[in-house]
């Protein structure tokens, strides 16, 4: 049986908003009418979808089962909110994403703790622990902290990455001068360091260099600040929920202590974004940036000018599933927070209308509409135009909109909606339209193909010539001139699915843009069309320059896949690509030919003497290639991927 049709039935993030601000709606977009219906097979072989070992390897973790004696506590005192599709109480499914000791913390000291008044103290443990199947944050090995004369924050250390792209066109291009590795240079790479994060099995973060370190999130809200040399632990900042974009940091003047110590913003998957002192790890604010209960943010948020934007997307798709659940009324958008206060500047919705009735469900619940259309991805900066250029994902409700699946520009001071280039029609879609759950009651009419816009654009720029260069998880690429927002070329490099496609993000170095192609075994559509790999495009014809298939190395590894799926990185000549298969490889970007590979899937004795082990590399987080070290996170124990917990640094010298 193919456990991987369920690859998206869990894919539901978690907990509830506590913010009242009125969004702030944003003028209609300009839609274009150059959109295609997309036609993909999909399987109508009915699995059992009640398997606890397929769910915990899905949403990647262990809870308890109905002998356990918390679920008589759960049918008893919660299931009336958190089964149903009550407004701002998190689905169960959500609930077992979080970490186990955060659920406890809630339950004796947070928003739940007035709802559990009449549960004992072994209660409530038993209760957490049948949700998140562990309540026990202590670590085996305590972290490695530094010593003083590491310790402190290095101000003639500056960022050079401006944010997710490193530079404000999303690029992903790291110039020779930061990165410091030729090509001739690569095989002498060893590893030098790693770090584990404790009981954990995925790290999807993306790290950032600044001060002399390295700061990234984790998947228990963890968020650490590593020397860059040694890897030693400066201090930590914990949310209640997973860090899973990557981290922003503000730079300054000068190579010398300043008045206002620098910042790093960040987003969770909760919604909100958190601002904190970068010398310290102290909390400075945090803003709620979405009040739906399904909302979360995926991107990295951007740094421009005192100003935040972060993009915002949900999983109420998921929450779809459930016959009972009232679908849809989640709009993605784009939220402005003045950087120095968080306060909201203004909310741009990709879809300008409230959702309302528009029908009955064959449950006979009301059909909301419009929803959908999330912004998954950090949009691009355009200094010159005054844009943020983005990419959206697919419609949860019929009817489908003009802004699905669509590239569009947002201005950056009122996010008005100056342009959209829809590429996909007709993508409603939700969990509901699978064929293996129980009631369609919430399938859209359109059952349409879920191809969102997940990788960030591209803003490509070479003297005069400009070209915007948007990829789909249906395996399109596709160039947009910025001047007409025409669509000036378009190719097909992978055959697509909901996993991708083309998924986390490409790279560009001068004309030449690289494409990773991920084409997951989903076991929904055909393995033989699959063509996982890494491709190069001219960024201004489409033209391809070269493609190099990877070749499938598993064997009989389990919840290994070929493709890449996570967001590559370039350098003068390479380009590095982390792959599902737990390979972290070095391709000529001339030519295609792979100069250098490791294998991650191993294991790797850390810094605080804990022994941790790579997986899948996938998710937000990319390679980063500076100062003559490689860095790199591995484990993506989610979604049917490999699980890990380490972050490895590889350095050249001899």
């Amino acid at each position: 049986m193919k456990i991987r049709y369920l690859a998206c039935l869990l894919t539901l993030i978690f907990l509830f908003s506590c913010s009242d601000k009125t969004p702030t709606d944003s003028k209609g977009p300009v839609a274009s009418d150059s959109a295609e219906k997309v036609e993909i097979p999909h399987s109508t072989t009915p699995i059992d979808s009640g398997e606890g070992e397929v769910y915990a390897n899905m949403r990647g973790t262990a809870a308890g089962g109905k002998e356990h004696p918390g679920n008589a506590l759960y049918e008893t005192h919660c299931a009336e909110c958190h089964s149903k599709a009550i407004p701002r109480a998190p689905h169960l499914s959500f609930l077992q994403m979080l970490p186990g000791d955060m659920i406890l913390h809630t339950l004796n000291e947070g928003a739940m703790q007035a709802m559990a008044t009449e549960l004992s103290g072994k209660e409530k443990q038993q209760l957490a622990e049948f949700i998140a199947g562990s309540t026990d944050s202590k670590k085996q090995y305590p972290l490695h902290m530094c010593e003083a004369d590491r310790s402190g924050f290095d101000y003639s250390s500056h960022p050079f990455a401006k944010g997710w792209g490193f530079d404000y066109q999303n690029t992903r291009f790291i110039p020779g001068e930061v990165a410091q590795l030729d090509k001739k240079d690569l095989s002498k790479l060893k590893l030098k360091w790693a770090f584990a994060y404790p009981n954990m099995i995925r790290a999807r973060s993306h790290p950032t260099l600044v001060g002399g370190g390295l700061i990234v999130g984790s998947q228990d809200g963890s968020v650490y600040f590593l020397d860059e040399d040694s890897g030693c632990v400066r201090w930590v900042y914990r949310s209640s929920a997973e860090v899973r974009s990557g981290i922003t940091v503000s730079n300054w003047q000068g190579d010398e202590k300043t008045a206002e110590a620098p910042v790093a913003y960040f987003a969770d998957l909760i919604a909100r974004v958190h601002a904190i002192n970068l010398e310290t790890g102290e909390l400075m604010w945090m803003t709620k940036v979405d009040g739906h209960p399904n909302a979360t943010t995926t991107a990295q948020p951007v740094l421009h000018k005192g100003v935040i934007y972060q993009s915002v997307s949900s999983l109420e798709e998921a929450a779809a599933a459930d016959p009972g659940y009232t679908c849809c009324s989640f709009r993605g958008s784009v939220v402005a927070l003045d950087a120095v206060t968080g306060e909201e500047k203004w909310k741009s919705y990709t879809i300008k209308e409230e959702p309302k009735q528009v029908g009955v469900s064959s449950a006979g619940l009301p059909i909301l509409a419009p929803s959908g259309a999330p912004v998954w991805n950090t949009p691009a900066v355009d200094e010159k135009r005054g844009l943020l250029y983005m990419g959206t994902g697919g419609n949860y409700s019929s009817p489908s909109q003009d802004t699905s699946d669509a590239l569009l520009a947002m201005d950056m001071k009122n996010g008005e909606i100056k342009w959209s280039r829809q590429t996909t029609k007709g993508d409603a879609w939700n969990v509901a339209c699978f064929p293996f759950v129980p009631s369609h009651a919430n399938c859209p009419e359109e059952d349409g193909p879920d191809v969102d816009f997940a990788a960030g654009m591209i803003h490509v720029i070479e003297g005069e010539q400009e070209m915007m260069v948007g990829a789909q998880k249906s395996g399109d690429v596709y160039g947009i001139d910025p001047l007409t927002t025409e669509i000036v070329w378009h190719q097909k490099p992978g055959r697509g699915g909901n996993q991708g496609g083309i998924n986390f993000g490409l790279a560009a170095n001068g004309s030449t843009v690289f494409v990773p192609v991920a084409d997951y075994d989903d076991g929904l559509l055909p393995i033989e069309d699959a063509r996982p790999g890494l491709n190069a495009f001219n960024a201004f014809t489409g033209e391809l320059i070269w493609s190099n298939p990877t070749e499938n190395v598993c064997a009989d590894r389990e919840h290994c896949d070929p493709g890449i799926s996570a967001p590559i990185t370039a350098i003068p000549g390479v380009v590095f690509a982390g792959h599902l298969d737990s390979w972290l490889r070095a391709y000529d970007s001339e030519s295609g030919e792979v100069l250098w590979e490791y294998d991650t899937f191993q294991d790797v004795t850390t810094v605080s003497g804990e022994v941790a082990h790579g997986g899948s590399i996938n998710g937000g987080t990319g390679p980063i290639v500076a100062n003559g070290k490689v860095y790199t996170n591995s484990g993506y124990g989610i979604y049917f991927h490999t699980p890990g917990n380490v972050l490895m640094v590889f350095d050249a010298e001899e």
